[in-house]
């Protein structure tokens, strides 16, 4: 399923790359709920070495996400407008 990359996921990303960390400062302060806005909750994941996010549709349906540090590069540069979500699995 894709998502379309909207002016809030990009806001997020806007704040990553502002805070200038490489990968290996990031697992350092790895955090699942750095990042929260109306629609996106997430954080670097030290396991994955990428930021995972939660998604929330307008039926507060959740998705999740995975974006690496350079795609999140990519994602301002408008090189990715969309994103690979799937439902969350709740267990």
């Amino acid at each position: 399923m894709k998502l379309k990359v909207d002016p809030e996921f990009k806001e997020v990303c806007k704040e990553i790359v502002n805070r200038e960390l490489t990968i290996f400062q990031c697992e350092l302060i790895e955090s699942y709920d750095m990042f929260q806005t109306d629609n996106y909750n997430g954080g670097f994941d030290a396991t994955e070495s990428e930021f995972c996010f939660s998604y929330y549709d307008q039926n507060k349906r959740e998705y999740w996400f995975q974006v690496s540090l350079s795609n999140i590069e990519k994602i301002l540069t408008n090189d990715i407008e969309e994103l690979e979500i799937r439902v969350a699995d709740k267990k």
